[in-house]
């Protein structure tokens, strides 16, 4: 009996401090999880040129190449998880990774009216970008107004298929990568594709996409890209110390020259005059 009563507390002991342990870890704040693991996972999608394979299947990319430096900054490694755009609430808040990093943009609205920024904690603002109209290169489409009635395309989920949604009363084509839409585009599935403009200047006009264009004469609101992490995280802070850093030390502009993107004004007025 004295054997058995022994063995139960030994067990109800091992119990206690799992326990316990498990409510150590809950107590962790997303960097100290980050921090002791020495890494953090980034959820991206694939499109030039934020990330993408280069010839060597080698994943680059300015987004890529940023985490990266991030990363070394703060003395983890970081890895890529390729998720549906479209579920990047549910990776995110699930732990399936710790931040949306892939051109993401923070001064939207998603679909169902809400602010993006009610969602999640954003870094600073790190590029400009815009939302544009794409379509094949004999389209007589000219103004936001040509745009009602016809069919469209654009990435689940993005701010692209936002703005589509409100100039087409035609039920949106989703597709789970941008890069979708421009085929979709250019075999005449549908009439335009609404896409990140940093993307389309890399592909309209090339290879497959010869029979595209941007409309131009369409302007829809300019955007800034930032880093999505879960609400309450303080892992966003530590991000913005590294972009600073990154910054002043001249990594983030060379990046920026090497992709041809433009760092947003705001995160510039942050660099240390020297």
């Amino acid at each position: 009996m004295k054997r058995i009563i022994s063995m139960i507390m030994a067990v109800a002991m091992v119990a206690v401090m799992a326990f316990a342990f498990s409510s150590c870890k809950n107590d962790q704040t997303d960097w100290e999880r980050i921090e002791e693991e020495g890494k953090f996972v980034c959820g991206i999608t694939l499109y030039e040129p934020m990330n993408y394979k280069d010839e060597s299947g080698k994943l680059v990319g300015f987004d890529t190449e940023l985490a990266e430096a991030v990363a070394k900054k703060l003395g983890v490694k970081v890895e890529f998880q390729v998720i549906d755009w479209g579920n990047k609430y549910v990776e995110l808040n699930t732990g399936n990774i710790d931040c949306i990093w892939n051109g993401f943009t923070s001064n939207a609205k998603d679909d169902d009216g809400v602010e993006r920024s009610e969602k999640v904690d954003f870094s600073y603002a790190y590029l400009d970008n815009a939302q544009c109209v794409v379509v094949k290169s004999d389209s007589t489409i000219k103004t936001a107004a040509d745009l009602a009635g016809k069919t469209a395309t654009a990435e689940t989920g993005s701010a692209g298929a936002t703005y589509a949604k409100s100039v087409t009363t035609k039920e949106l084509v989703g597709k789970t990568s941008q890069m979708d839409t421009f085929t979709e585009v250019a075999t005449g599935a549908v009439q335009f594709a609404v896409v990140d403009v940093l993307l389309a200047e890399n592909i309209v006009g090339k290879g497959n996409f010869t029979n595209l264009k941007i409309v131009d004469t369409i302007d829809i609101d300019k955007e800034v890209y930032s880093i999505g992490c879960k609400k309450n995280s303080d892992f966003d802070e530590k991000i913005n110390e590294a972009l600073v850093e990154l910054l002043n030390d001249g990594t983030l502009e060379a990046l920026a020259t090497k992709y041809n993107v433009h760092i947003t004004d705001t995160l510039m007025a942050k660099k240390t005059a020297k």
